[in-house]
Parts: structure tokens; sequence; C-alpha cells
């Protein structure tokens, strides 16, 4: 098996290259994740840099783009990517070094959509009194509160690279959109004020790749489309 792996490290190198590398075929397993070979090329190649974890797609820090697609190493199988795999780091993010990227702008973006529960200070501030939701309030929230944040779905989206200081991005848009339905918040008109700007909410242009790119199965594509429909109605 052949893998191509983008690297640079901006210390060293003048430009970014592409070094190849090969594994024999025979040691790879059918349930061998991507992320173990990487592991086993930086035996052969200490140099090589990546970023792993947990290892069981929980903490999100091993996102990179395999084969043109985002993903996550440590759940993504090396046999269904063929003989040869390419390895580029998460698009849209300055590089540390190889497949490590700067993802500082990604977390300001998600912080500044205020991604925590606002509610009645009396209220939450007793800890004898419970903020009580129903189970359909609280089965409105499925599908918003699992996010990992490991930027598959925001470095897929073309309005991220263009204007990844003004536009938030799906991972943040998915976050405002579940703080905005939770039934136990008490700020939504003044949440959806703050993203009824053009290059906010708006900017996204529901072509679906973050979609395709969530790991864990999530579609931020919707909860935008959703969090228009409540900002044009919170117009009238």
């Amino acid at each position: 098996m052949q893998i191509l792996i983008d690297r640079y490290n901006p210390q060293s190198d003048s430009a970014p290259y592409t070094q190849s590398y090969h594994l024999i075929d025979d040691e790879i397993g059918e349930d061998t994740m991507l992320l173990e070979l990487l592991q086993r090329l930086r035996i052969q190649d200490p140099t090589l840099g990546f970023r792993s974890s947990c290892q069981e797609g929980v903490c999100g820090s091993d996102g990179m783009n395999v084969n043109g697609n985002n993903c996550l190493s440590c759940i993504t199988l090396a046999k269904p990517l063929g003989n040869r795999i390419h390895i580029r780091p998460l698009p849209g993010f300055p590089v540390i070094k190889d497949l490590i990227v700067d993802m500082q702008l990604f977390y300001d973006q998600y912080k500044n959509v205020d991604p925590y529960l606002k509610s009645d200070e009396k209220l939450s501030s007793d800890p004898e009194h419970e903020i009580l939701q129903s189970p359909e309030e609280r089965e409105k929230l499925d599908g918003s509160y699992e996010c990992i944040l490991c930027a598959c779905c925001s470095s897929s989206c073309p309005s991220f690279w263009w204007n990844p200081d003004l536009f938030p991005g799906p991972a943040a848009l998915l976050a405002a959109n579940r703080f905005v339905i939770d039934s136990r918040d008490i700020t939504t008109i003044d949440r959806l004020k703050s993203l009824d700007k053009a290059e906010k909410t708006f900017r996204c242009r529901h072509i679906q790749n973050c979609t395709a790119a969530c790991p864990k199965g999530l579609n931020p594509s919707r909860a935008i489309q959703g969090l228009k429909h409540k900002i044009v109605k919170n117009r009238s």
C-alpha cells in the first residue's frame, strides 16, 4: 500500500511537499483503522506530525483530509481507501506541521456564538431548583449537542474558506441553533438578532459539504436552514 502525505514544517521548509510511504498489504487487516497506519509510519519516520488522543472518535483531534474527504483517521477503515491513499491536512487552516493545523480561529468562531445555556440567574443559582424540560423539548436537541469540534465540517465549507474571520462555520452555527431551540434558554431573541447578518448565518449556501463530512452523522446544513427560518420569523 502506498500512502502519500502532504508535509510542511514552516520553520524549516520553503514550501509544502508530498512524501511517499509504503506498507505491506498483508499486515493490514479488514478492521485496521487509518490512524494505526499513521502510527506505524511514525515509527519509521519520527518526524511525521499528526494529532491523536482518544483513538475512539470522541475527542476529534485527528481530523484530516483523506483522498479528498475530511474524516477522523481513528474511525476510518484503511482497506476501503484502496492501495493508494493521499492524506492532507484539513483545508482552510494554517499548517503548524504536516497534518497538524492551527484551529484557533475555528474555536474563536465557536466561542462567539455563546455556546452555553443562559437561563434565569435566580433559578440557575439555586442548587435546589431544577430547570425542567419535557421529553418532547429534550428530544428537539438531538442531533445538535453531539458535535465533537473536530472541524471536519467547517474545513469542508467554501464559505468558511473564503471568510473564516466573518462566517462562523457549520459547527458554530449548529451550536448556535442548539441553544436557540433549548426551552431553558431565555435569550432566544438576542441570539437570533446577533446571527441576523449577511456574513453570518446567511453566508451558508447549503451545498451539504458539512453534512457529508461529519463523522458523527450530524446535519449542520439542516440546523442552519432552521436557524434561517427562525431569524426571518423573528424580524416580523
